[in-house]
């Protein structure tokens, strides 16, 4: 529907493992891989 996104590789600012993001980081805050977000990520609410 609206076609493929944008794929930046990055490196985790935690753990330093390169990982693929869908949007382009500006360099002003972290940027996690996916393990790393999840431990950073604040618990859902139901």
């Amino acid at each position: 529907m609206y076609g493929e996104r944008e794929m930046h590789t990055i490196t985790c600012s935690e753990c330093g493992k390169e990982d693929q993001v869908p949007f382009k980081p500006d360099g002003t805050r972290p940027v996690y891989c996916r393990e790393c977000f999840q431990k950073h990520r604040p618990p859902r609410r139901y």
